[in-house]
């Protein structure tokens, strides 16, 4: 009987530890705001609504100097996301990264690229509740001298009060999980991802 009672109150207490990360990761997703900094690059996961536009917006803007937008179409031309137009940074500026197919694997061919350039500091355009997971990804990809600041998008598929809408509080909870899980890993194995310096 006492083992049952102490399996019954850790279950518990791991619930109410679960239910208040999840709550902690759902405020720090709503509560993230687009910050006001020039970069060397802006990176763009495509993907969601409107994370191109924005990304296209900002480098207009002349925000950064160069624009990588990651995991595009193979079919995709450049023209398709970006007609330079008079003032505009040159296309040779923009990069498309056409093999990566999930986060882990933009974060992996966009690292590369990033390294490839030179970038030490980058804007990482995404959707709002992909950012934390995307971030983790990158900022366990990249060098940690690279400075990586999150930028979030609004899209109508997720609801701030997601506590009233089931479909949005499926989508934080799977963003969630997932975002535990690769936490959990880099706990282990912090430099898993990044590239071995000879």
């Amino acid at each position: 009987m006492k083992i049952l009672k102490a399996f019954f109150s850790l279950l518990v207490i791991g619930l109410l530890v679960i239910i208040a990360l999840f709550v902690d990761f759902a405020y720090k997703t709503f509560s993230a705001r687009p910050p006001a900094v020039q970069v060397d690059a802006i990176v763009v996961l495509v993907g969601g609504k409107g994370r191109v536009e924005e990304g296209v917006r900002l480098f207009r803007a002349g925000r950064a100097n160069w624009l990588f937008l990651v995991g595009v179409d193979p079919t995709v031309r450049k023209t398709d996301l970006y007609r330079q137009r008079p003032g505009d940074p040159s296309p040779d500026q923009v990069i498309l990264e056409k093999i990566s197919r999930n986060t882990l694997e933009n974060a992996l061919y966009g690292r590369d690229l990033l390294q490839a350039k030179g970038v030490r500091s980058l804007l990482l355009i995404t959707s709002r509740y992909h950012l934390k997971r995307s971030t983790i990804l990158l900022r366990n990809a990249l060098p940690a001298e690279v400075a990586i600041y999150p930028h979030p998008v609004d899209s109508s598929n997720i609801k701030q009060n997601w506590w009233y809408h089931v479909g949005t509080f499926r989508l934080l909870f799977s963003e969630f999980y997932k975002y535990c899980l690769f936490r959990l890993f880099f706990l282990f194995a912090p430099g898993e991802l990044r590239p071995l310096v000879p």
